[in-house]
């Protein structure tokens, strides 16, 4: 009797390819872009996905000065930090943090949505996020993803 085989593979990471994929963030709103653009860092559209393996890509997103937020974001939404001495509190608007840096809206809201682990700062590294149109990554020759056609 022929016999069926029903085995789970598990990816190494060796057997991993990690490719370069180029986002343009222009007229994207910031938190449906930041959990497609962490799906693509982990991995989970790829078959071989593999949870406690670096399945992901590397994804080069542009034009971050051109994100949208919805609603009254720019205004109340605040990014808070203690710097470590007493009454130390600090924050900032959406807002002044997109005059002062950009790339650090994208930045942060990906980085709330990847693994909280050494496995998920190893994702966040392959990250890179730039405000204008030209990036330095021509050479790894990035393919344009379309976020759009993406679930």
């Amino acid at each position: 009797m022929n016999t069926l085989s029903y085995k789970t593979i598990s990816t190494r990471k060796e057997d991993v390819n990690h490719e370069w994929l180029l986002v343009d963030a222009e007229g994207q709103t910031l938190g449906r872009l930041a959990s497609k653009v962490a799906k693509l860092l982990r991995g989970k559209h790829k078959p071989c996905f593999t949870p406690h393996v670096d399945c992901g890509d590397h994804v080069v997103i542009i034009n971050a000065e051109k994100i949208n937020l919805s609603g009254n974001k720019w205004q109340q939404k605040e990014y808070k930090w203690h710097t470590g001495y007493p009454g130390g509190l600090k924050s900032i608007t959406a807002r002044d943090l997109w005059k002062k840096h950009p790339e650090r809206l994208i930045e942060k809201a990906v980085k709330g949505m990847l693994p909280k682990n050494r496995l998920g700062r190893k994702m966040y590294r392959k990250l890179h996020v730039y405000a204008g149109a030209a990036h330095k990554h021509e050479a790894q020759q990035p393919k344009k993803f379309d976020l759009n056609s993406f679930k």
